[in-house]
């Protein structure tokens, strides 16, 4: 345009801040967005250094980079992004558009510059983010890992994998798979099989033995969580986890229960076995003195098998399961009917109600009335309420037996604590302790009147 003073009111009009500076920097000529974007109004700007405006950590590599326009030769841009002083005092991020190509008319070198500070700290807020999540990963004991959909790309690990899994993080990187090598023979096919599930869109947990360097010794447990975009799986991620303290401990209580049953149940039938012989061969008070003997014994050997049921329910815990109480009741209580034909047993409650609980709750069910049965003076009398509400459900169980001893229930709701002196004689109601509280529940016993009331409260169960 030849007019320069038509070419201004252009100028004037335009969203980007538009300036003319000469080689110095100094500014010749400043649109009306100036104002818009700085407070500054064109005329305050005019015959001031542009440098003398840009943040003291951007100026020196702004100028050098103008500079370098400047004394080129050819024709040649570049973009520079800094801060920009305000009239308030406040700094604007600014991308700027710089170019060697003199406007003649202008008189100087025509910067286009736009508002950029938004998007710089929305980059800045990212960095940060990402800075404390590469924190968190660097110091989390578990492996935190992704790779694509296919598995072909290690995506991120972080530093725990090669302490776990005794391989480096270079060398799964170079060959994704290769963790499989590090791996248990025997635990690979199944692990294959579970990539495999991953890879069509399947959640899994699994576990598993790594590490060759430690012969395979150490156990972890992995959940796998596909990330499916438009119907396709595109990232797998997930963790693992060390779990070798816990396998250890099972494989201990395993080997301990197991020692302690088979020494019991073999010294206790030998001394069963002798006390029947004493028992017949002896005179009424040496015979009175056996019964005891044999009661003892059998009552040992109950708290045995009592034993066993309550290691299965620790070591073997299941995951949580929807079950519909009374339905499952309904088993318990027909079984119950059978072994206790005297007993007198009412229900009360909903004809369904679904709940969350471990697979084990049928055992808690099963104790709870033995006990109310064989501890009854007279034929037993169980009431048996389901109520349900909005996010659990509450079985009452009341029964005519004679009350609970508080040392045997207050441990248990913390009310005491089990110590040498003050504590129960069976294993009965830890057994139903153990599995109304992983399943997330709750027991409470109110044995202050005639008989027993126990109310167990489960989470419910929603579609």
């Amino acid at each position: 345009m030849d007019d320069p003073a038509k070419l201004r009111a252009l100028l004037d009009h335009a969203q980007d801040k538009l300036v003319v500076v000469d080689e110095t920097g100094t500014y010749r000529y400043a649109n009306d967005a100036v104002e818009r974007l700085l407070g500054y109004a064109p005329a305050e700007i005019v015959g001031q250094n542009t440098f003398e405006f840009m943040h003291p950590a951007d100026r020196d590599r702004v100028r050098g980079a103008f500079q370098g326009l400047v004394d080129c030769e050819e024709p040649s841009s570049e973009t520079a992004e800094y801060r920009h002083r305000t009239a308030g005092g406040d700094w604007v991020w600014l991308e700027s558009l710089m170019s060697n190509n003199v406007a003649t008319d202008l008189g100087g070198y025509v910067v286009s510059s736009r508002d950029v500070t938004d998007r710089k700290r929305a980059e800045e807020r990212e960095r940060r983010t990402e800075a404390r999540l590469q924190q968190l990963a660097a110091n989390a004991a578990d492996v935190l890992w992704m790779f694509t959909g296919d598995w072909s790309e290690l995506v991120f690990v972080n530093e725990a994998y090669e302490r776990i899994y005794g391989q480096s993080i270079d060398e799964v990187r170079a060959e994704p798979t290769s963790f499989v090598e590090a791996i248990h023979p025997d635990d690979r096919q199944r692990v294959r099989e579970y990539m495999e599930r991953n890879a069509a869109g399947e959640a899994t947990d699994i576990e598993y033995r790594v590490n060759p360097h430690r012969d395979y010794r150490r156990w972890v447990w992995v959940k796998a969580q596909p990330i499916v975009e438009a119907g396709e799986v595109t990232h797998i991620v997930g963790f693992s986890r060390d779990i070798t303290d816990r396998r250890r401990r099972e494989r201990q209580l395993r080997v301990m229960d197991n020692l302690l049953r088979h020494n019991l149940r073999n010294d206790m039938n030998v001394i069963l076995g002798h006390a029947e012989i004493a028992k017949e061969q002896a005179g009424a008070g040496v015979a009175d003195s056996m019964n005891v003997i044999l009661e003892t014994g059998e009552k040992l050997l109950e708290t045995a098998a009592k034993e066993r049921e309550i290691i299965d329910v620790l070591v073997g815990i299941d995951d949580r399961e929807r079950v519909d109480l009374v339905a499952l009741l309904g088993g318990v209580l027909e079984a119950f009917r059978s072994a206790y034909p005297a007993a007198s047993v009412t229900v009360t409650g909903p004809d369904a109600v679904d709940a969350v609980a471990l697979p084990e709750f049928r055992r808690a069910l099963d104790e709870l009335l033995e006990n109310a049965a064989e501890h009854a003076d007279a034929d037993p009398e169980i009431g048996i309420e389901v109520r349900p509400f909005a996010d659990h459900v509450e079985i009452e169980i009341r029964d005519n037996a004679p009350p609970i001893p508080g040392n045997e229930f207050e441990p248990l709701v913390g009310k005491n604590e089990s110590d040498e002196i003050y504590h129960g004689t069976g294993l009965g109601l830890w057994l139903v302790y153990w599995v109304v509280d992983l399943s997330d529940g709750d027991i409470d016993f109110d044995c202050d009147g005639d008989g027993n009331v126990v109310t167990i409260s489960l989470p419910r169960a929603h579609e």
